[in-house]
């Protein structure tokens, strides 16, 4: 069994910063492809970004903006997000591709981050 669970979240003005941080325990490892994904009110989700153990990658939308390290020591995966814009605002979902290759199939319960113009 894999649990994810997002911290980090929270208020900030636009051009500000927040880390949010996603805590993993059960059958992840180095390896495990971890992403990162959010969900505007009314829209839908929205992938973010994703690291595999050799590389991460990026949306458009906020390539140049936001990082996403891991401390494997930790188990733990970070998104860094810089330069927010009100468009960021949603809640973010963490996951995990355990079962199946390709397919993100344990989430975390959700942070959500609100940008404020």
């Amino acid at each position: 069994q894999v649990q994810l669970v997002e911290s980090g979240g929270g208020l900030v003005q636009v051009g500000g910063s927040l880390r949010l941080s996603c805590a993993a325990s059960g059958r992840i490892s180095s390896s495990t492809v971890m992403g990162w994904f959010r969900q505007a009110p009314g829209k839908e989700r929205q992938f973010v970004g994703r690291s595999t153990w050799s590389d991460e990658y990026y949306a458009d939308s906020v390539k140049g903006r936001f990082t996403i390290s891991r401390d494997n020591a930790k188990n733990t995966v970070y998104l860094q997000m810089n330069s927010l814009k009100p468009e960021d605002t949603a809640v973010y979902y963490c996951a995990a591709v355990i079962s199946r290759p390709g397919t993100y199939d344990y989430w975390g319960q959700g942070t959500q981050v609100t940008v404020s113009s």
